[in-house]
């Protein structure tokens, strides 16, 4: 039988304040630390997302709402009820506060504070993991399980919808175990307002409200005395309470009539009202039409392999210790938390199938699977440290497997970088030329065009170019950039850029222009429409960029 979680002593003998325990005990903090500055300077290197536009106007619209400058709220998306402003509208009063207007600037900071956001999501993971098994080696890592996520990460720079959920959901699994522990008025308020908060984000944050009130319903059936069960329906009503007053607070578009905007957030969250045409194993399918596989399937290829086997060998031990010990699933134990971090894993899965969920993009839209996800990984770790390897210089040996391990998948971040959102795993072929342009969608978003547009401007020092495409990524560029690139026309272009080739030209080529590959696939290409650039552009079939970034 396993020893009990909490109980595992770290591979260190001793409690001696050496500089290596320090280390230990500061880890996590040190680590987001380490990790936010690498961020602040790979913030400018990536692009930006087609719906940021229109998530800014949103929490500008939302602004004046409130300010009482506008009688109504203008709508920039069909799905506003799903999504709220409690991340965008903070984003948008420090840009204001900041005094910025130029939109490289703009982007700068979003970039910084949306990655910024998930670095706190991360060392909330490791407070939990901490909790969970009393040994902060353990709990860091599971903070580097959180981060070091290639697709993952470099959403967490350009993407202020699904990141931001991401990192609140892992904050309000923090809250959520922290409220069960110490059983206060004051942990329960503090949770409410985080699931709140969640829920504003995305309404589907609603579903860890009956997972709360229901943990509250079995500690009250287990309760032996009447005060204890009066205190237990006083933490739960003001979950509930400041859970509701949080999200109605937060949510301007709900002021007007919150059943309405509940009743339409939930449908809208059932049954998504865009529906895009997806790339999902080489068949072209409407976005309401994909397999029940899809999402399961997208984890599977996209995630680090080292974190995939951590994760399932958790599951698995979730699963057999609540056959051994079914009792303390329902009780307030360290066991009940951990099905509840699975369920959270399984659950949306399953709901997504059985709803035959609208789902586009890969897997993006469910990255707050990778919260419980990480964490089971870390329960996985844990397992193989307690259990196979019970000798101290064993465990040493698995943790060192573990840092091998977290070591493969920080080598394709780097390798990819920016374009860590199209990492794959080698569950698909990665060496067939062209074959994954051929089978899905890499570059969905077209953010490598902004890369494109850098490599152009480099090859070209001091000219002004007229390139076709779409010009959004030119805002992501400093302003002196972005006044060598005018609006191009017809026959007037200089370059045309292409992102995402049409993947039934498999032996998609430009003569003459140059080609940004990654796994042997076509990821952006650039051909000279103006025969004077056809020398200078011209570069060897090597799929890399050349100059200073």
């Amino acid at each position: 039988m396993l020893p009990p979680l909490r109980h595992i002593p770290p591979p260190l003998a001793g409690r001696s304040k050496t500089a290596l325990n320090f280390l230990i005990t500061r880890s996590g903090l040190l680590a987001c630390a380490l990790f936010l500055l690498i961020g602040l300077a790979l913030a400018g290197d990536y692009g930006i997302g087609p719906d940021a536009a229109n998530q800014r106007r949103t929490a500008a619209a939302n602004l004046e709402y409130i300010l009482g400058q506008a009688d109504r709220i203008e709508s920039f998306f069909p799905h506003d009820p799903v999504y709220g402003v409690a991340f965008e509208l903070p984003l948008l009063l420090v840009e204001r506060a900041l005094g910025l207007a130029d939109p490289y600037q703009t982007h700068r900071l979003r970039l910084t504070l949306t990655h910024l956001f998930f670095i706190l999501g991360g060392y909330f993971c490791y407070l939990l993991a901490w909790r969970l098994f009393d040994n902060r080696l353990l709990a860091l890592f599971a903070l580097l399980l959180f981060l070091l996520h290639p697709r993952i990460y470099a959403h967490s720079f350009f993407n202020s919808k699904d990141l931001p959920f991401l990192s609140m959901f892992m904050m309000a699994l923090y809250l959520l175990e922290r409220a069960f522990r110490r059983d206060t008025i004051g942990a329960f308020l503090l949770l409410g307002l985080a699931v709140g908060l969640l829920t504003n984000l995305r309404i589907m944050g609603a579903m860890l409200f009956p997972a709360v009130i229901a943990m509250r319903g079995l500690d009250l059936f287990h309760a032996k005395t009447g005060p204890e069960r009066k205190g237990i329906m006083l933490t739960g009503g003001l979950f509930a309470l400041a859970a509701g007053l949080t999200l109605y607070a937060a949510t301007p578009y709900a002021w007007a009539n919150p059943v309405d905007y509940l009743a339409s957030a939930l449908a809208q969250t059932a049954q998504h009202p865009n529906v895009e045409l997806e790339l999902f194993q080489g068949r072209l399918l409407a976005s309401t039409e994909v397999p029940p596989h899809y999402g399961l399937t997208w984890i599977g290829i996209t995630t680090p392999p080292p974190v995939l086997l951590l994760g399932f060998v958790g599951m698995a031990a979730v699963l057999g210790q609540g056959i051994i010990r079914p009792g303390a699933v329902f009780r307030n134990t360290p066991l009940r938390l951990r099905w509840l971090l699975l369920a959270g894993f399984a659950l949306p899965l399953l709901a997504a199938i059985m709803l035959n969920a609208n789902q586009y993009n890969g897997w993006r839209q469910s990255y707050f699977l990778y919260a419980p996800f990480a964490m089971l990984a870390a329960v996985g770790l844990h397992w193989l440290v307690a259990a196979a390897f019970r000798q101290g210089w064993r465990r040493i040996g698995m943790y060192g497997l573990a840092g091998l391990g977290l070591g493969l998948a920080l080598l394709p971040m780097v390798q990819l970088h920016p374009t860590q959102y199209v990492y794959f795993n080698f569950l698909v072929d990665r060496t067939t030329p062209e074959y994954l342009r051929t089978q899905y969608y890499l570059d969905y978003w077209g953010l490598s065009y902004r890369e494109g547009l850098a490599r152009l401007l480099e090859r070209h020092p001091g000219e002004t170019l007229a390139v076709r495409g779409p010009r959004t990524q030119q805002n992501v560029l400093p302003a002196a950039a972005r006044q060598r690139l005018p609006a191009a026309a017809g026959r007037q272009a200089d370059y045309e850029l292409v992102y995402q080739p049409d993947p039934n030209q498999p032996d998609f080529a430009f003569n003459g222009g140059y080609q940004r590959r990654l796994y042997n696939n076509t990821l952006l290409a650039a051909r000279p429409l103006n025969a004077d650039r056809m020398t200078d552009a011209a570069v060897p079939p090597t799929g890399k960029f050349t100059g200073k970034r």
